[in-house]
């Protein structure tokens, strides 16, 4: 039976296997805790990337504040697994995920939630009036800061939604969120920079309204790999919320350059060699996602490109290339939903496995 454990080489794990490279990985944990701690804001991680409590709880070892999660179905594996200060960035609507959040909330009181609409936060206000709730849920303003994606615009309509939170018996307004994901990956730092500091002008001054209208906004969040520098510096900002620098990509890393490093890798094989100058390995589309382009061997100078599920080819232009049997570490484009690709990490420090971690969040997108 198949079974890797602690203490292998990394040449024992059948392929396309994810690995971690320890070394690197905690490099990068290093480097964003020297740039953001001396700065005084929180550091909350988003876990989508990860899925993983136990990575989570390295963050926070690290001196990260509690993470962030996507949906409430991550932050159920998160809380089960002792990670218990969750922050959900998506807005929870509909019966059945209302009907989840306030279960989780019953024994888990540090969640805390967005919303960015008066039926939204007055559906989980009234279930957790049906429920016989005593304590309030906090609650955070979804703000929308040039994303165009989910948050209520600022000035009078983030006004008109606070007030409306603050008649909800069951919700305790604590502050607002404002994520500027369509700067994150700008490959200009000036450009990426100056854009990000308007974003943040933005989300900082809706909080300063709220504040002068009455309302105690203790938290201002925000940010994430390619701008958490930039956020965390500017006025207002209390938290941000950083999640691939632990690993990174090929998108991320062209976009902000090479301080992260590429921790994790989707070790493969090569299963056939039909000629001269290409390759076939055995990771495609169920291995490694290609909405961020396609990934890259680790050996510079040769091309992957998918071929279908279960295959991709490699081809190079010059050099000895590849023999069948050799194996190939390819760096995601995308690391986000190429880990939810896959069951465990494999973390190594030197070609030997110390840690092996289940995904245990994979799959969770409710």
């Amino acid at each position: 039976m198949y079974n890797p454990k602690p203490g292998d080489s990394i040449d024992s794990l059948d392929t396309p296997s994810m690995i971690v490279d320890l070394d690197v990985m905690e490099e990068n944990i290093g480097k964003l805790m020297k740039v953001l701690q001396p700065t005084g804001v929180d550091i909350r991680p988003h876990l989508k990337t990860t899925k993983s409590p136990i990575l989570a709880k390295k963050l926070i070892e690290a001196g990260a504040k509690g993470g962030c999660v996507a949906k409430i179905s991550e932050a159920e594996v998160m809380v089960a697994n002792g990670v218990e200060d969750v922050f959900i960035t998506c807005e929870i609507v509909g019966k059945p995920k209302v009907n989840r959040l306030v279960e989780l909330f019953r024994n888990h009181p540090r969640i805390r939630v967005v919303v960015d609409s008066k039926e939204g936060s007055s559906a989980i206000n009234d279930a957790l009036a049906t429920a016989g709730f005593e304590r309030p849920l906090q609650v955070l303003i979804d703000l929308n800061v040039g994303h165009n994606r989910t948050g209520i615009a600022p000035g009078e309509p983030i006004l008109a939604l606070a007030k409306h939170i603050s008649s909800l018996k069951h919700l305790d307004l604590i502050g607002i969120h404002g994520y500027e994901g369509h700067l994150q990956h700008l490959h200009s730092h000036d450009e990426r920079e100056k854009n990000c500091r308007a974003a943040m002008a933005i989300l900082s001054g809706a909080a300063d309204l709220l504040r002068k209208n009455g309302f105690n906004i203790r938290t201002v969040t925000t940010g994430g790999t390619g701008t958490a520098e930039f956020c965390a510096t500017s006025p207002g900002i209390t938290e941000v919320q950083p999640g691939s620098f632990i690993f990174m990509d090929t998108d991320y890393r062209n976009a902000v350059g090479p301080y992260f490093s590429n921790s994790l890798t989707i070790l493969s094989t090569v299963i056939s060699k039909p000629e001269p100058d290409r390759v076939v390995i055995d990771a495609g589309l169920k291995s490694l996602t290609t909405d961020s382009g396609f990934a890259e061997p680790k050996n510079q100078g040769v091309t992957y490109t998918p071929n279908g599920d279960e295959h991709g080819s490699l081809t190079w232009e010059q050099g000895p290339g590849f023999s069948v049997g050799d194996r190939i570490e390819m760096i995601p484009s995308h690391i986000d939903p190429t880990i939810n690709l896959h069951d465990f990490y494999y973390a190594h420090r030197k070609g030997i496995i110390e840690e092996i971690w289940p995904v245990a969040a994979r799959g969770k997108v409710q």
